[in-house]
């Protein structure tokens, strides 16, 4: 199981270089130099950032990326949902299938707790805190 997926790593990565620029237009070209990721692959990772709000993209010469909230209000949760969807840790193995022993589980009991543990922490990361 991986917490962090190659998408929201590539995102946390373009952000927080994006977010040392303090306000200046960034291109994907020089992301993609500085970050030695796809040019491809890193514009569509931009592009949905950018239409969840978390960037504001500014097109033709001189265009690029900058970020569209502060690097306070940008928490790594946020990111994760974006490209991940809800973390999740205590999906019975089962899925869909209706488990006899859902209310009564002991593991299912520990691991909720540990996935609220891992949700708290992680909820207190921000995009500023990586800057640091």
């Amino acid at each position: 199981m991986k917490l962090i997926t190659r998408n929201t790593d590539y995102a946390l990565r373009a952000l927080c270089l994006i977010a040392k620029c303090k306000g200046k237009i960034v291109s994907v070209s020089e992301l993609t130099l500085k970050l030695r990721v796809p040019q491809p692959f890193l514009r569509k990772i931009l592009q949905v950032l950018n239409g969840k709000g978390i960037l504001r993209s500014l097109r033709g010469q001189g265009g690029g990326f900058t970020l569209a909230k502060e690097p306070a209000k940008i928490f790594i949760t946020d990111i994760m949902r974006i490209f991940q969807g809800a973390l999740r840790l205590n999906e019975c193995f089962l899925r869909k299938l209706a488990c006899p022993h859902k209310k009564t589980c002991l593991l299912r009991k520990k691991i909720t707790g540990i996935e609220r543990y891992v949700l708290r922490e992680l909820n207190s990361i921000t995009l500023e805190s990586l800057l640091e």
